[in-house]
């Protein structure tokens, strides 16, 4: 099962496209890295932009790239394929950003198209959705939000009768128009044959000497074309442009995550700590406790219990599993499975059904069997450990000879005593035994006991001779009287 953190999402005509604007260089990130490319859990902000889209089922969507765009072109390559990019070299305005995009869909002349800008993480496909419906009876809608600081917005400026006449960029505004608190969210639909005619109109004529998309809002009016806008709340209209709203942004998606998966019936002791991205899966009835956070494909089953403390990345949870105190990557937790404390699981670990990694055990390339356990102060490579086999404290799969790996296979029912070194390759037979202490090298036959350890002897009265007067040589006196 999944839940969304929008999961309201309501039905709205087809698209003839979207265009997302992606060409800013972001120079208040501070940043080599592309602004639309720095991540709010797990996802780009134009990924999020793009997954906000997605099911609108545009016919076309278009990404206007500019500023690092290999960096863009890479990442939407693998992640958004069939999105074509334009390329913005100069960035003159969002005017000139859109026609621009246009050119690259010279035979869509009909139909709506959607615009919006690629660092606006927090948008719903249910606004957008709201919004395309909004301008299906109009030339034009825009996206708008009452704030309560509607510092370096563009103001939404309505008539008399509540129509929306214009909008206006903050810096252009008058006295008056600051006062507003609607304000442009960037998010636009319009008739895309409308809006190529327009923006053969759009001038230079402010204080950035651009062009300016808004621009194309007051020529539709001045034509007696209706244009409307759709509220919304402020948060789903937050734009980033540096880190400190980059963690804003991390929050509010954070908590909208954990909502949605409450309300879907997971369990968290204290979601303020839980972190989840939108791409884990959970099942009704999983358990999160305190400092959890889960990434990428993780998934975690009914009644499995996680936490606290304890990040999961790319990683199976099956039902009835107990994961506490662990960092796992790439790893698959089984059914009635339990993990921690302390305990790292590296990628292509498979704990079977009531596997156990117990307390300060690191797990890499290995294959638990069922009732298997590794309970504590031990490593595991490259291994494959039959059920019901138990490997005793302080046991290291020596799997690593300076060149390559090597691989330690442990049959059922295995007993390995504490403190053994197994040196790949290997083979242990069922049901075989290995001493404490052990440095096993060669293959162990099913049943046998393998001892690899020399003989112990005792050299009497040495700390007397060799440390006379210590606290160790006069402990041993007094013990002798």
């Amino acid at each position: 099962m999944t839940a969304s953190a929008d999961s309201s999402s309501v039905s709205s005509p087809p698209l003839a496209a979207v265009v997302v604007l992606a060409a800013g260089q972001g120079t208040r990130m501070k940043s080599v890295l592309p602004k639309v490319l720095h991540e709010v859990l797990g996802r780009s902000l134009v990924e999020h932009v793009l997954h906000a889209v997605a099911p609108l089922s545009a016919a076309n969507t278009v990404v206007v790239v500019g500023h690092g765009r290999e960096l863009v072109l890479e990442r939407l390559g693998a992640t958004f394929p069939s999105a074509v990019t334009a390329t913005q070299e100069q960035q003159n305005g969002t005017g000139h950003a859109v026609a621009i995009a246009l050119s690259a869909l010279p035979n869509v002349n009909s139909g709506s198209v959607l615009v919006l800008a690629g660092d606006t993480p927090l948008l719903t496909t249910h606004d957008l959705s709201a919004l395309v419906n909004e301008q299906s009876s109009a030339s034009a809608a825009v996206l708008s939000a009452l704030v309560a600081d509607a510092t370096g917005y563009g103001r939404i400026v309505r008539n008399a009768a509540g129509e929306l006449e214009s909008i206006v960029e903050h810096k252009d505004a008058t006295e008056a128009q600051l006062a507003i608190n609607e304000v442009n969210s960037g998010v636009y639909v319009f008739d895309i044959a409308k809006l190529r005619s327009a923006l053969g109109r759009v001038g230079t004529n402010n204080s950035q000497g651009e062009q300016y998309l808004t621009d194309v809002i007051e020529i539709l009016r001045a034509d007696g074309d209706i244009v409307r806008a759709s509220v919304t709340h402020e948060d789903n209209i937050l734009g980033v442009n540096d880190r400190r709203q980059l963690a804003t942004a991390g929050a509010i998606l954070r908590k909208r995550i954990v909502d949605a998966w409450m309300l879907s019936g997971v369990t968290m002791v204290d979601p303020d700590t839980v972190w989840i991205d939108p791409t884990v899966t959970l099942e009704p009835d999983a358990y999160l406790l305190q400092n959890v956070t889960l990434t990428g494909t993780t998934s975690v089953a009914a009644g499995a219990m996680i936490g606290p403390d304890t990040s999961l990345h790319d990683t199976g949870v099956e039902s009835g599993a107990s994961v506490v105190r662990t960092t796992a990557i790439g790893a698959h937790i089984g059914v009635k499975a339990t993990v921690g404390p302390y305990t790292y699981l590296r990628p292509g670990t498979v704990l079977g059904p009531k596997a156990k990694a117990g307390g300060f055990v690191e797990i890499k390339a290995a294959v638990l069997g069922e009732g298997a356990k590794v309970p504590h102060l031990s490593y595991v490579g490259d291994a494959t450990i039959g059920e019901g086999t138990n490997i005793g404290a302080a046991t290291i799969f020596v799997n690593y000879d300076g060149v390559a790996k090597h691989k330690t296979t442990i049959g059922k029912h295995v007993r390995i005593g504490s403190d053994t070194m197994l040196v790949a390759p290997i083979n242990v037979g069922d049901g075989a035994y290995t001493a404490a202490g052990s440095v096993i090298t060669e293959d162990v036959p099913a049943g046998s006991m393998a001892v690899g350890r020399a003989r112990q002897r005792n050299i009497l009265d040495w700390v007397l001779r060799r440390r006379p007067g210590s606290d160790s040589a006069k402990a041993a006196v007094a013990d002798s009287q």
